[in-house]
């Protein structure tokens, strides 16, 4: 792997809008002119069962999906905490909506970022935007991409009949990238 290239995660439960999120992310990075790839994976129960999806960017050409590692793992509930906290690299950031997991410190070898994403998101009067303060948070973390940038790939993304829901998310990736990051290392 080159030293350009980046792995991304973002897991959670069906209707958290965990793909739309990866699709978002995606689409910022092919804004800010790299190579990208996403990878969706979802149960077949769909709504309520486990979703998540694999983002990689780089400088040059991508050299594959589903990597062992990730290097930013964004994590919605307790069942992607569980599942997904042993794949992120040493020196990684996992990235956890304190609402539906535990503020667990299982390793002293990554960086933990816990924030009340649900919580958050209810505050703005609607809890489907976990996800957007989910990508504002990582925006500010990894310091990959501006918030700018996530805002006009969401528009790209969004479809026609769901643009009216275009503020709310952009607040909601304001307020995600404004948070006061508590990061914590075991």
């Amino acid at each position: 792997m080159n030293k350009t290239e980046k792995n991304f995660i973002i897991a959670g439960f069906g209707g958290q809008g965990v793909l739309l999120a990866g699709e978002v992310l995606a689409n910022a990075f092919m804004l800010d002119g790299k190579n990208v790839t996403w990878y969706p994976s979802y149960g077949a129960e769909m709504r309520g069962g486990t979703v998540n999806c694999e983002i990689v960017m780089s400088d040059i050409e991508v050299s594959s999906v589903n990597k062992k590692e990730a290097d930013f793992i964004i994590v919605l509930n307790q069942a992607s905490f569980d599942k997904f906290e042993p794949k992120v690299k040493t020196g990684g950031y996992l990235i956890v909506n304190t609402t539906l997991a535990a503020e667990e410190k299982n390793r002293s070898d990554i960086n933990y970022i816990f924030a009340p994403l649900s919580l958050m998101a209810e505050q703005l009067g609607n809890v489907k935007m976990a996800n957007m303060l989910s990508l504002g948070l990582l925006s500010k973390t990894s310091g990959l991409f501006s918030v700018k940038t996530l805002e006009k790939a969401l528009d790209i993304v969004l479809p026609p009949h769901r643009k009216n829901l275009l503020p709310l998310n952009l607040k909601a990736m304001e307020m995600g990238y404004k948070y006061d990051l508590l990061t914590v290392n075991c």
